[in-house]
């Protein structure tokens, strides 16, 4: 089934150019693989995967301009591919009585 990978909420930035993209159409990626590398004038950050397949289209390139929502590329995700989550917290340990 195909995805729509878009740019997630990166803090209080907007037109943020991208400085690599590090795939291509048909490279298989898994769950927190870096797809692009950000630079604002604070900080530089790479973009994870929040799916697991194969790009099968990259709409961005070196030098494009992106804000949050934008879409990043296109991804057939493979069966069972779950969007990442954050990870939950861990429960209380057990108290003995």
């Amino acid at each position: 089934m195909p995805a729509e990978v878009r740019t997630p909420n990166i803090g209080d930035f907007t037109d943020v150019e991208i400085i690599e993209v590090y795939v291509k159409p048909g490279d298989h990626i898994r769950v927190e693989d870096a797809l692009v590398s950000l630079e604002s004038d604070k900080a530089t950050m790479d973009i994870p995967a929040p799916v697991a397949g194969t790009v099968t289209e990259v709409k961005v390139k070196p030098g494009d301009r992106i804000s949050e929502g934008d879409l990043l590329l296109i991804v057939e995700q493979e069966s069972g591919s779950i969007e990442a989550q954050p990870a939950a917290a861990a429960p209380p340990p057990a108290t003995e009585a």
